[in-house]
């Protein structure tokens, strides 16, 4: 969650979070420290939020095998059909998987308040600044993400219409619960239908894919590619974060083959090979010689050996110098990172889930310190710290989406379901866990004691949030597209999306300072 008030969460300025000692240095000097650490982090989460995606791509090419029969031949059709739906993974594996940092920190926050009558961690306050950093500087970074004069527009408006009515619901009920129905306190049935939501969040949204009467909105799809990421967009190297500038040149990848999916682009994770030991068979492509008998363990090796190198071969034959030694010294920077992910299993092993578990249990380890450091920054220069940490998988992956897919579906479905999931899962399971604790041993609620001034920061939100749809909606119309289309206009766009961040956030600071 992104605006975190750290009046209730910040540690005292005499402890330590890096090393003993650091309290004798000058407020300063320890602002600085934290605040480069703090941009570390932030490298290695987008890095891992890279690997995120990836465990998700090779989740989604996942298919099974379906045998029918022609009823005027009765012969035998045999098809493969994708295991995930489309729009379900964008809502439960997407939106849910950027989330988890919120919901696995907040409920574990939660399960250590066990036995408090008062609810601890993040406020409700916090969750509508976690969804103005997601719908308005995400929206900001991927309506320029698309390459120059390309557009990409969202092909399912019925199932967007849906995802977005229940994100703004969210919030609505947020207010609901905590203002009208039982004021400042919550109930176990509150919080369960709170969790509930999501189910409907997702029966909804399946809904709408599959037009089913009279639940869905009657707007046509528009077309749609049937792969989750279209291998006819995957020259966009999406891991540019992660692999460093040394790595990642224009027309590097003319002479690489990805000997997985036989896609052409650069990418840390997959390993690849010149065209010349690369054959065509039958059956798509194989290797010859020593990689013919390639499998998952060597595979997994081989992420050492990549983590470990710090110089491709292509940047060996660069003439300049200069930019070789950047790569050298960028790639030898985070090399940290690079050598802990490699420990995360190649995505082959069972269609990528136990890279996609693993890939969330790192963001969540970076996603906690990055809290306390931010935490610390706060006790350090005494302001309300402004933790995007939490929110920036939802910012990388969003990135990714808008570069690597044809549509802008995901892109803007990850902005919208993420903060769905923020209320109904990342708020409802902690206060699920903490009221029916209460009511079995106490018989009593939960005290919600931070949700001051969420009536304030909600009107503000639903106004510049109408805003941004506003725009949104004006750029389908005029231009044709959400996302891309002339440099000029995106960029233009992407600054009024950081205008009305920026808005927000002061009326929300002046509110909480008591100047307005």
């Amino acid at each position: 969650m992104a605006n975190i008030n750290m009046a209730d969460t910040a540690p005292s300025c005499d402890t330590y979070l890096l090393f003993n000692g650091e309290t004798l240095l000058p407020n300063g000097v320890r602002a600085f420290i934290y605040t480069v650490v703090l941009a570390y982090c932030l490298i290695g989460l987008s890095a891992i939020t890279g690997r995120f995606f990836k465990s998700m791509e090779s989740i989604m090419r996942h298919s099974r095998e379906v045998v029918t029969v022609d009823p005027h031949t009765n012969a035998t059709i045999v098809k493969h059909e994708k295991v995930w739906n489309y729009t379900i993974a964008d809502v439960a594996l997407l939106a849910f998987g950027t989330s988890f940092p919120q919901i696995s920190l907040a409920t574990i926050d939660a399960i250590r308040n066990l036995g408090q009558l008062t609810a601890g961690g993040l406020g409700p306050g916090t969750l509508v600044g976690s969804a103005a950093f997601d719908l308005f500087p995400i929206h900001a970074v991927c309506v320029v993400m698309p390459r120059a004069g390309s557009k990409k527009k969202i092909s399912d408006l019925g199932v967007w219409l849906v995802e977005l009515f229940w994100s703004f619901w969210a919030y609505i009920w947020l207010y609901i619960i905590l203002e009208v129905w039982t004021p400042r306190v919550i109930t176990l049935w509150e919080a369960l239908l709170t969790v509930l939501q999501y189910g409907l969040l997702l029966l909804h949204a399946y809904a709408q894919d599959k037009r089913w009467p009279y639940v869905s909105i009657p707007l046509a799809r528009g077309e749609r590619p049937e792969d989750w990421v279209p291998t006819e967009d995957a020259s966009v190297d999406y891991d540019d974060n992660y692999d460093g500038i040394g790595d990642i040149l224009p027309g590097q990848n003319e002479d690489i083959v990805d000997i997985f999916s036989a896609h052409s682009y650069s990418n840390e994770g997959y390993h690849h090979v010149s065209e010349k030991d690369v054959e065509e068979s039958p059956t798509g492509l194989t290797l010859k010689n020593k990689w013919e008998d390639t499998h998952w363990f060597s595979i997994w090796w081989q992420q050492f050996v990549d983590a470990a190198t710090l110089e491709s071969s292509v940047s060996r034959k660069m003439d300049s110098t200069c930019l070789r030694v950047i790569g050298i010294s960028w790639n030898l920077i985070i090399a940290p990172w690079k050598m802990l992910f490699a420990f995360i299993p190649p995505y082959e092993i069972a269609h990528g889930w136990i890279a996609f578990i693993c890939s969330l249990i790192f963001i969540s380890g970076i996603a906690y310190g990055v809290t306390k450091i931010t935490d610390q920054i706060s006790c350090v220069t005494a302001f309300t710290a402004l933790a995007a940490g939490t929110s920036w998988p939802d910012l990388v992956a969003s990135k990714i989406a808008a570069e690597r897919q044809i549509t802008a579906d995901s892109a803007i479905a990850n902005i919208t379901c993420s903060n769905s999931v923020n209320i109904y899962v990342g708020i409802g399971v902690p206060w699920l866990v903490d009221t029916m604790y209460n009511y079995f041993v106490y018989k009593k609620p939960l005290y919600i004691d931070n949700a001051a001034g969420l009536s304030f920061s909600l009107l503000v939100f639903f106004a510049t949030s109408f805003g941004c749809i506003t725009v949104l909606v004006l750029r389908r119309v005029i231009l044709g597209a959400e996302l891309g289309g002339p440099r000029m206009w995106a960029w233009a766009t992407s600054v009024y999306f950081m205008i009305l961040w920026v808005v927000f956030v002061v009326l929300s600071s002046l509110r909480i300072s008591g100047v307005i």
